[in-house]
């Protein structure tokens, strides 16, 4: 008797230790596979030193496809881990902003929202009557201290691939989207952004969606390199050079090196090449010949090399073409234009993971020089199906006509991006001051941390603008095939990453397996499955049922 009160008050204390310490000590375990409940340290660490309470409105909530309905889980398990472990008082909100409301109102809902940045996705739902629409919100809005942010919780949906596929997709991305979204709201003050417009960039109707799309997150605006000083300079975070036309003056090249040596971090997206389909459109063909941009000193000094030549894969997007008249009215095709490959994202690169490809028109090839402290990393590759032309080179629109020859196209990746880090020697160290500069910005003979992403293409970050209206169109969408592509989102990863110092970016790399039913086989096995799942265990329980009453009328019988 006595063993038995030491074992209950054993039991006992051990219960009240287990409660009074769980007060003070705090864990999660996470059994499953792919670690997909586990926060990341980087997040851990944001919301331990969150001071300021948050609030999150996630406004993907009432009645939603399947597909969604397991986006809405993972955004709440996410958020549930969110709140234990965050020191601030963090409130989640799951609303339907539509849900009761009349055409009227529904309307009004819209607009404020959109006002807001928060932006309805239209789906075709299939129900017993056939198709019908739906406007779902797979979005959140972010608010603390009086500063809000709207957030993106659904990625690239109508970028080719399948719902599943984007949905898992943009699940495997939400830990990012979330933790650098919070702390761009607990930062306040937003990093600036420069477009160069000194040497012939594309105006702002070109670049709206880009410009428009880090407006979000960042201050953007235009950088003149013949009129901004060392001031201005030293106030940017990030710049950006889009598709230039005309060469860099020295002096114009002395300020992006001054910028590098600061720690600036630039974005490089050049055409070395003369090439433009407008131009074939207008004259029927066109001669391409090397642009004379003078970069290329400096960035051989920095470690890359844009070539001189055009990438041709049979991976690509396609262009209109007239193939005669009907009625008065031209008639247009849609046709494969191997010189408008679609590059593929590396996946071993955190910068570029899960992106959809990215469209280019008539890119370069880029290649790495061996520059002492810099590490390269390749972003952007062409397929295995493709084709490197030297130029000068004729081209002509009867050229769609062409069938390349599978032998010929059969050659190694080509890259077309990629991203360099670390200290980067200056261009102008020993070189006397050029004209315009009264005296040195600098002295460093070798730059602070800095960071560059170089591709051979200008026009990657370029929107297409409808010729009607002048109405510029999301980055990344192609209005002929109505096709969307990675674009927009490569654009925003750099940002991130460029203007980031925790490197969040690396949360991208988590890998959420997917386990979805095949329906194939659901179809073909429907009746064997639902025997299975229905008959069956109604089977097993009256057999045991009978069973019981046999063992008991046996064993009381005896």
């Amino acid at each position: 008797m006595k063993n038995k009160w030491m074992n209950f008050l054993l039991v006992l204390l051990a219960l009240i230790v287990l409660n009074f310490g769980g007060k003070y000590i705090f864990h999660r375990f996470d059994f499953t596979a792919d670690k997909r409940f586990t926060l990341n340290d980087k997040t851990k660490k944001l919301l331990s030193n969150t001071q300021k309470p948050i609030v999150i409105t996630v406004f993907l909530d009432g009645e939603l496809p399947a597909a969604f309905k397991r986006l809405q889980a993972s955004v709440k398990d996410l958020l549930s881990d969110y709140k234990a472990y965050a020191k601030a008082d963090l409130k989640i909100v799951f609303v339907d902003p539509l849900v009761g409301l009349n055409a009227a109102d529904q309307d009004t809902v819209i607009n404020n929202l959109y006002q807001q940045g928060i932006e309805a996705t239209n789906l075709s739902v299939k129900t017993e009557r056939g198709l019908t629409q739906k406007l779902v919100y797979p979005m959140a809005m972010i608010e603390s201290d009086g500063k809000q942010m709207p957030v993106k919780l659904l990625q690239n949906l109508d970028a080719g691939g399948s719902y599943e596929d984007n949905i898992n997709r943009s699940i495997e991305n939400l830990e990012y989207t979330f933790t650098s979204s919070i702390k761009k709201v607990i930062a306040g003050n937003n990093p600036r952004i420069g477009f160069t417009e000194s040497n012939g960039e594309p105006g702002d109707l070109q670049l709206y969606d880009a410009m428009h799309t880090l407006a979000s997150s960042y201050e953007v605006g235009r950088v003149d390199l013949n009129t901004i000083d060392k001031a201005g300079l030293d106030k940017l975070k990030m710049l950006i050079v889009v598709k230039p036309q005309t060469a860099f003056s020295e002096t114009e090249k002395y300020k992006i090196n001054y910028f590098v040596m600061n720690g600036g971090r630039v974005l490089w997206s050049i055409d070395q090449v003369s090439a433009e389909l407008d131009s074939l459109r207008g004259k029927g063909s066109q001669m391409v010949f090397n642009k004379e941009l003078n970069l290329d000193d400096m960035l051989f000094m920095y470690g890359a090399r844009i070539n001189y030549n055009i990438i041709a894969d049979k991976n690509s997007a396609e262009i209109p073409v007239s193939t005669g008249t009907v009625g008065g009215q031209p008639q247009l095709q849609l046709v494969p234009w191997i010189y408008y490959p679609i590059l593929l994202p590396d996946t071993a690169a955190a910068l570029v993971k899960n992106l959809d490809g990215i469209k280019a028109e008539f890119p370069s090839t880029v290649d790495t020089i061996g520059s002492k402290g810099v590490k390269k990393t390749y972003i952007l590759t062409s397929s295995n199906f493709n084709k490197v032309f030297n130029v000068p080179k004729l081209f002509s629109l009867q050229m769609v006509a062409e069938q390349p020859d599978p032998k010929t196209f059969q050659n190694p990746l080509q890259s077309g991006g990629v991203l360099l880090e670390g200290n980067f020697p200056s261009v102008f160290a020993g070189r006397p001051l050029p004209s315009g500069i009264q005296s040195p910005y600098t002295n460093l003979a070798v730059s602070k941390p800095a960071k560059m992403v170089v591709i051979g293409d200008g026009d990657v970050f370029k929107n297409q603008v409808v010729a009607k209206d002048n109405s510029p169109l999301p980055l990344g969408f192609d209005r002929y095939t109505q096709r969307t592509y990675g674009n927009r989102a490569l654009l925003l990863n750099i940002a991130d990453y460029f203007t980031d110092d925790d490197n969040l970016i690396a949360l991208r790399n988590k890998d959420l397996k997917i386990r979805l039913l095949d329906k194939a086989k659901v179809k073909l096995e429907k009746i064997k499955w639902q025997f299975i799942n229905i008959v069956f265990p109604l089977l097993l329980l009256i057999f045991f049922a009978i069973f019981q009453h046999y063992y008991r009328k046996y064993k009381y019988a005896k």
